[in-house]
């Protein structure tokens, strides 16, 4: 077992400067044309406690603004309203953001100090919005780099040969069912479809 930096550190060879000289502690014109381009991230979070979570935030390209090149923000979006990423921000003030665009392999990552914010002029500011965000996270960066493409690579995650039949798999309903052991009726696939048209 691995339980030292100093016997991790001896599995792993030195990282190269390439890899040490690309984090910034600002948003450079890549990044920040990165941000713009994305449809797609996952926010990371930690609690006072230490528990961890990470979620997916999705919307149009350029969902998430760039301000300026220490700040960006992220509106809030319908959701399940468990709001674990929410308390998180609340008790630790941190996060850490990866960008994805379709088609890409690189990543953008962005690390930094978080806030929630729901002041109504900031809350305007994000018109195109079919449901007016509740609150806008407001995250300062302190670390931003873009990851290597690797891991995408390996998983050829945009590869259309890759995709699965979704009916392969049961539906969100079923599946709910089965791990909660409820006796009502399984939405199907098509009913939370037609649910979520409203939502989206």
């Amino acid at each position: 077992m691995i339980d030292c930096i100093e016997a991790l550190r001896a599995l792993y060879p030195a990282p190269k400067t390439r890899a040490l000289v690309k984090q910034l502690d600002r948003l450079d014109p890549h990044c920040r044309r990165f941000i713009e381009s994305a449809p797609f991230l996952v926010l990371a979070t930690a609690g006072a406690d230490g528990r961890i979570d990470a979620s997916p935030r999705g919307g149009a390209a350029g969902f998430v603004r760039v301000v300026d090149d220490q700040t960006v923000h992220l509106p809030d979006a319908l959701g399940n309203n468990r709001l674990d990423s929410f308390t998180n921000i609340v008790q630790t003030g941190r996060c850490g953001l990866i960008f994805f665009i379709p088609g890409m392999d690189e990543t953008l990552r962005v690390n930094g100090k978080a806030r929630l914010r729901d002041e109504p002029d900031l809350l305007g500011q994000f018109p195109h919005e079919r449901h007016p965000p509740r609150l806008v996270v407001e995250v300062q960066v302190e670390e931003a780099y873009l990851h290597c493409a690797k891991a995408l690579m390996r998983s050829r995650l945009w590869d259309p040969a890759r995709r699965i039949d979704r009916s392969s798999f049961p539906s969100m309903g079923q599946m709910l069912k089965s791990q909660s052991g409820s006796i009502e009726p399984a939405e199907t696939q098509q009913q939370m479809l037609e649910r979520y048209a409203s939502e989206l």
